[in-house]
C-alpha cells in the first residue's frame, strides 16, 4: 500500500509499504478516505529523534473498515467509521474515569516515539487500528468525510479544551493562538455559550477568518486593551492557551482576571515555564492543561458538527491526492493553509 512517511531528515516522501494486517483480536483495519495533516505532525518532523525513518506518518483519519479481530463487537466491515488520534484500552482504571490518555495502553498514531510506544500512521491507504472497540466511533449521520477528519483529533482537541475551562453562558473568553485548534476553540467556545470570545493572533489572514467566524481578532500588542474594555477592566474569565509553553502561557496569565481559569492545550515547544506562583495564589487562579480525548468526547463533539453548531470547514482547508502529500506539508509549514486534507 502506498503511505506518507518520514523521510530521516525532517521531511515526507510517499512510498510503499507493507499492508496493515490485524494482529490482535481487538484490533480493525481501515480504508482510510481523508487524513489530515496537523500541526502535531509538523512538530515530531522538526523534533525527529523518536521518528526512525520509514515511519508511516498521520493520526487523523476517516474511513471503512475492512477488517475486524475476533474481539471487536463495536463495528462491522463496511461501517464508516472516524478514528481518535491515539488508542487506548477502554476498560482499565484511566479510560474509565475518562482519562484514556493516561492508559497504560496508549498509542499515538504516527508519531514515532514521541509520545511513548511507536503505532503505524493514517496517512496510507489502509491503517491497523488497537481497540477498535474505543479507538472507532461511527461517523454521525449526515456528516461529510471532509468534516469527519476533524473529529478525532483537532474538533476533539478544541472542545476539550473548552469543556476544561468550565467557562459559562455568557462568560469571555480568549484564545490564544489563530491556527487550526485555535480557532476551532473558538467556535465551540461560541458554541457553548460564551458571550464574547477574543482570538489574538499576529497573523492578518487568521485574524480576518476568525472575525468572520464570530470572534472579536486583535493582534498580541492590542489584547489587554481591547480585553478591557470588553469587562470593565476585569480580563477575560478563563483564557485557553492553543500556543504552548512559555509564550502562550505568560500571555495567557497577562490576560485572565482574578479568580479565572487558563488551560492549555497547544503542544509546548519548550519544556519548562516559570509559573509566577503567588499571582496565582493571591489571585485565586486555576491552571490546568488539556489533551483532545475523542474516545470520550466522541458524542458531543459529533453532535457539534451534526447540528451545524461548528462546521470545521470554516477553516477552508487545501485538499489534495495522496501523491501530493509532500506539498501538503509545504503549504502547511509555509502557512499557505491552515490545514490540508488528504483524499483517498
Amino acid at each position: 500500500m502506498k503511505a506518507v512517511v518520514h523521510d530521516g531528515r525532517g521531511g515526507v516522501r510517499v512510498a510503499e509499504v507493507p499492508d496493515a494486517e490485524l494482529l490482535d483480536p481487538g484490533d480493525a483495519v481501515v480504508r482510510v478516505r481523508r487524513a489530515a495533516v496537523c500541526g502535531t505532525d509538523l512538530h515530531v518532523l522538526a523534533h525527529h529523534d523518536g521518528l526512525p525513518a520509514g515511519t508511516t506518518l498521520g493520526h487523523e483519519f476517516v474511513g471503512e473498515v475492512v477488517a475486524v479481530g475476533a474481539a471487536v463487537s463495536a463495528h462491522w466491515v463496511g461501517d464508516l467509521v472516524a478514528g481518535a488520534d491515539f488508542s487506548a484500552c477502554g476498560t482499565c482504571w484511566w479510560c474509565r474515569r475518562g482519562h484514556h490518555w493516561e492508559c497504560p495502553e496508549r498509542r499515538f498514531f504516527g508519531t514515532g516515539t514521541t509520545f511513548g510506544p511507536a503505532l503505524a500512521g493514517a496517512q496510507a491507504e489502509l491503517v491497523r487500528v488497537p481497540f477498535a472497540d474505543a479507538t472507532l466511533q461511527a461517523v454521525p449521520s449526515g456528516v461529510s468525510a471532509d468534516r469527519a477528519v476533524f473529529l478525532g483529533d483537532t474538533l476533539a482537541t478544541g472542545y476539550a479544551a473548552v469543556r476544561r475551562t468550565g467557562a459559562q453562558p455568557g462568560d469571555t473568553v480568549a484564545v490564544l493562538g489563530g491556527g487550526p485548534v485555535g480557532q476551532l476553540c473558538s467556535l465551540v467556545a461560541q458554541a457553548c455559550g460564551a458571550g464574547v470570545v477574543l482570538l489574538v493572533e499576529p497573523v492578518e489572514a487568521r485574524r480576518a477568518l476568525a472575525a468572520q467566524e464570530g470572534a472579536v481578532a486583535v493582534e498580541p500588542d492590542r489584547a489587554r486593551a481591547v480585553l478591557d474594555g470588553l469587562t470593565d477592566g476585569r480580563g477575560a474569565d478563563a483564557v485557553v492557551d492553543a500556543v504552548g509553553g512559555r509564550v502562550g502561557l505568560d500571555m495567557a496569565f497577562g490576560l485572565v482576571r482574578r479568580a479565572g481559569t487558563v488551560v492549555s492545550v497547544g503542544v509546548p515547544a519548550s519544556t519548562e515555564w516559570a509559573m509566577p506562583v503567588e499571582r496565582a495564589f493571591v489571585d485565586e487562579l486555576t491552571v490546568g492543561f488539556a489533551v483532545g480525548n475523542y474516545l470520550r468526547d466522541g458524542a458531543p463533539v459529533g453532535a457539534l458538527v451534526r447540528s451545524g453548531l461548528v462546521d470545521p470547514l470554516a477553516l477552508g482547508p487545501l485538499t489534495v491526492g495522496l501523491d501530493e502529500a509532500p506539498e501538503a506539508y509545504r503549504a502547511m509549514i509555509d502557512r499557505r493553509t491552515l490545514k490540508t486534507l488528504i483524499a483517498f
